[in-house]
């Protein structure tokens, strides 16, 4: 996109530095400190400046421990999978009571890690809501998405939750192996 003239890009350190845009000491701690504390930040560059940052947390749903301390309580090996930095994604799972968790991950290793999974002996379920979450979603034996995710994500997965309740996993599980 292009602003008065100059090239707008908006988006992870990564995607910056692989843009060619020199990344200015500041800006680097700046992302360690956002990192440690559990944040993470999305980058705006104009023209091949970083001139501005957005700081995210992840939150949970409200239902998302309950959801997945039954889950563990049937027998589910429970994996996170994020493109996100090492300590958001670490906090995350250790929110969640998720033992495994994989971060930094490009969607194309999303796909990748469900792939290993499979040729295990696992069958994969994957949980997916964003655009990077598509090729994962594809290669899973069951792929599932949620009301309001991306296009890219409900287009890709097998079942929609259509009140984008994550309780109905568990009646989604129950109906699969009746």
């Amino acid at each position: 996109m292009q602003i008065a003239g100059q090239r707008v890009r908006v988006g992870s350190l990564r995607f910056l530095q692989n843009e060619n845009i020199v990344i200015p000491p500041a800006v680097a701690l700046l992302q360690s400190a956002a990192q440690t504390s559990g944040h993470s930040l999305v980058f705006v560059a104009s023209g091949d400046a970083v001139v501005g940052a957005i700081a995210l947390q992840a939150t949970l749903r409200p239902e998302a421990k309950a959801v997945v301390q039954r889950l563990h309580a049937e027998g589910y090996a429970l994996y996170v999978i994020s493109g996100d930095h090492e300590v958001p994604t670490q906090q995350l799972a250790m929110e969640l009571g998720i033992p495994h968790y994989f971060a930094g991950v490009l969607p194309a290793d999303k796909a990748n890690l469900v792939a290993g999974l499979q040729q295990e002996g696992h069958k994969v379920c994957f949980v997916g809501d964003g655009i990077n979450d598509a090729i994962a979603l594809r290669q899973a034996d069951v792929s599932i998405s949620l009301r309001g995710a991306t296009t890219a994500a409900t287009d890709t997965a097998q079942v929609v939750l259509m009140n984008a309740d994550l309780t109905q996993l568990h009646t989604l599980f129950r109906l699969a192996h009746a």
